[in-house]
């Protein structure tokens, strides 16, 4: 494909709820334009963006995907992305890159939550929105029900361009009011249609996108309201015009199955949509390919054949097999590997990657997602990716031994990839610890991990940092006394216990007399913080914990620092089991957000997991959603990212970090007491 200058670019993201015909409608867009051979069908495993054999496993999208196609002299890159909440990464890569987002939902259903979080997130980004209705074919297609959701959702900026003309139960024809023209479908191929004259919704839907368009410019707006009719210019005027300042919102109809009106939205984004040129430019940085290069990696893919491979959207400049990749965040530069067009799994071999267009680059180490490439000590650093945070920690496991560093490699690779996934070593538990979106997120992980780098794991509920401390004073003694032949060990301590407010030890002395020298001082303290690792119920740390050394003795010969480290030892575990010793569970400070219906269902979860509801309101940034403010114990909450997304619809979110240690209730404490007894006998 050749090099296209920016405002003949158009960047749209395929974006909306699972299951509404994002995938379909990309594999429409590249087939009428000729850019495929053959009309792929996501059940047979064979479109051009779901290419990953976890993807065609799944039968839906999990990765965000590329392809770009020519219509009418313009280039247009469409990026689709997943629409199921687990593979929210997706998404956020294709916000990034483009410079408008078609928000897909199908005939028949009410306004849903992937198109809700789709239209927040381009607003938060500041690009254009559209709307398709697809499966306009299907047996309980409603297109008009659907758009009222619409419309009732976000009001008059909400405009019909393309409706179909319903006789009966069937669609008879496609209006397009941009061109006041109407066509019928057969096969894919499009002919002339008579106009309806005499319908209702028609008529009305006409009326609202003559008002939406006149609406976007004042001279429109004043002969509109004089009666007046608007020319075709003065139409294709206000409505590119409204689409630009966000004041028009267009929705088309189709059937991307059927491959029915899918031109018309192809005319509408090469005549109205926003071009590259026009939406391109980030704050000093113009969309201009004679400036300094500027250009944001947004996607990063660890291809078995090719290698790595960083997806970017160039934003002024150029990129060229001879252009120094100069990492902003690193401050290195690295040679140019090859310069890629993306076609779904595929790729097509680039001279040059222009402003405004999207491309990828081969074998760049240094880079990741979020990362600027742009000229040596330009200095510019454009704006990164808005991920998710992972949700849903668990812990994984080699099925095999001695592939643990397999496993290692495989989920760093993975990471760099999604940065929706964290993988991390919990210090404490001793435990490799993987995080995603959900459950299915993982469970593409653990495939992912088979399949690519040939290891199997097992994912298990991680292990929880329990805590212990004492509740009462304590004296004890701790005598090592060793003699074996030669010179023996001695060492002889008296040390005091006590609880603490804080979660720290402490350790302080009050020796008279001399009957411990101080030269043991340090081996008694060394040896207590030693001890104190292992607590006398589960084995968990003890924290809130003063010990005073206040009397001893020692022997001129025998005493070491060695024998005071195993008496203060002896001494830690005498005394432990006589001090009242408790478990100590971590809770964390949880912050939840969904809609209020929803706000009962929340608080009864949450005090079922023993938490505490703090507090609740109306969430700052946004007023339609109420947030919660709780308590919990940290080993209560790990099903709570599905339970909140599966009773909210999709709608809520969360966040959650450690807080603080409280004595454990009597029941928990025992059951982790006898878990770990099971635990230690079976080492």
């Amino acid at each position: 494909m050749k090099s296209y200058s920016a405002k003949d670019i158009r960047n749209i993201v395929l974006a909306g709820h699972g299951g509404r015909g994002k995938t379909t409608l990309a594999e429409a867009m590249l087939y009428i334009s000729n850019s495929t051979d053959r009309l792929g069908r996501v059940t047979d495993g064979n479109t051009v963006m779901d290419f990953d054999a976890e993807e065609k496993r799944r039968k839906c999208s999990i990765a965000s995907a590329i392809a770009s196609y020519e219509w009418k002299n313009t280039k247009i890159n469409i990026i689709d992305t997943p629409g199921l909440f687990d593979f929210a990464g997706g998404m956020s890569e294709g916000i990034r890159a483009a410079g408008a987002v078609l928000i897909v939902l199908a005939s028949g259903h009410l306004l849903d939550v992937g198109a809700e979080k789709a239209f927040a997130a381009a607003t938060e980004r500041g690009i254009n929105k559209m709307f398709a209705i697809t499966k306009c074919d299907g047996e309980n297609a409603h297109f008009y029900k659907t758009f009222d959701s619409l419309r009732e959702e976000y009001g008059n900026k909400i405009c019909p361009v393309v409706v179909p003309y319903v006789e009966g139960d069937k669609v008879v024809s496609y209006v397009d009011f941009s061109r006041n023209e109407a066509f019928s479908y057969k096969d894919g191929k499009r002919s002339d249609a008579p106009m309806p004259e005499n319908d209702e919704r028609t008529n009305r839907m006409r009326e609202a996108f003559i008002e939406a368009v006149a609406c976007a410019d004042d001279e429109l707006m004043e002969k509109f309201f004089e009666g007046t009719p608007l020319t075709d210019e003065e139409v294709d005027k206000g409505l590119k015009a409204g689409i630009l300042a966000g004041e028009i919102c267009p929705v088309y109809a189709c059937s991307g199955y059927l491959c029915e009106a899918v031109d018309l939205i192809n005319n509408s984004i090469v005549q109205s949509a926003p071009d590259a040129a026009s939406v391109a430019s980030e704050g000093n940085v113009t969309c201009d390919e004679n400036a300094p290069l500027a250009a944001i990696c947004f996607k990063t893919v660890a291809d078995p054949f090719v290698g790595k491979m960083s997806y970017f959207k160039v934003i002024s400049g150029k990129i060229t097999p001879d252009t120094p990749a100069y990492n902003e965040r690193t401050g290195e530069t690295e040679r140019m590997g090859k310069l890629l067009f993306p076609k779904g799994g595929k790729q097509e071999e680039a001279s040059a990657i222009l402003a405004g267009d999207i491309g990828i680059i081969t074998k760049l180490s240094s880079f990741k997602t979020g990362d600027t490439l742009c000229a040596p000590k330009s200095e510019i650093k454009l704006k990164g990716v808005s991920f998710p945070k992972p949700c849903l920690p668990m812990a994984v496991k080699a099925k095999k031994k001695g592939e643990e560093d397999k496993v290692a490699a495989g989920l760093n690779r993975l990471a760099e990839e999604d940065l929706t996934i964290s993988y991390y070593t919990n210090t404490e538990t001793k435990e490799q610890i993987v995080a995603g979106l959900g459950e299915q997120h993982l469970d593409s992980l653990v495939t992912k991990l088979k399949n690519k780098f040939g290891v199997e794991v097992e994912l298990s509920v991680p292990k929880v940092a329990y805590r212990e401390t004492i509740g009462k004073k304590v004296a004890v003694q701790g005598r090592h006394k060793k003699q074996s032949g030669g010179s023996g060990q001695f060492g002889d301590v008296w040390v005091e216990f006590e609880p603490i407010p804080t979660e720290d030890f402490e350790f302080a002395e009050r020796v008279v007399g001399g009957s411990v020298p101080k030269n043991f001082f340090p081996a008694v303290e060394k040896g207590l913080r030693e001890a104190i690792l292992k607590g006398p119920l589960a084995g968990y740390p003890v924290v809130g914990l003063r010990a005073t050394l206040y009397d001893g003795s020692s022997h001129p010969v025998d005493s070491n620092e060695m024998a005071f480290k195993m008496a203060a030892k002896i001494a830690y575990k005498n005394g432990m089991p006589q001090a009242n010793p408790k478990l100590l569970e971590p809770y964390g400070s949880l912050k939840a957000y969904m809609p209020g219906d929803n706000l009962g269902d929340i608080m009864g979860d949450i005090t079922k997991r023993r938490g505490r509801v703090l507090g609740m309101g109306p969430c700052e940034d946004n007023p339609k959603m109420q947030e919660l403010v709780a308590e919990v114990p940290m080993a209560e909450m790990g099903d709570f990212a599905t339970v909140l997304r599966s009773v909210t619809i999709g709608r809520g979110w969360f966040s959650f970090e450690f807080d603080h240690y409280e004595a454990a209730p009597e029941n928990v404490a025992q059951k982790v007491i006898a878990e770990a007894k099971v635990e230690a006998d079976d080492e």
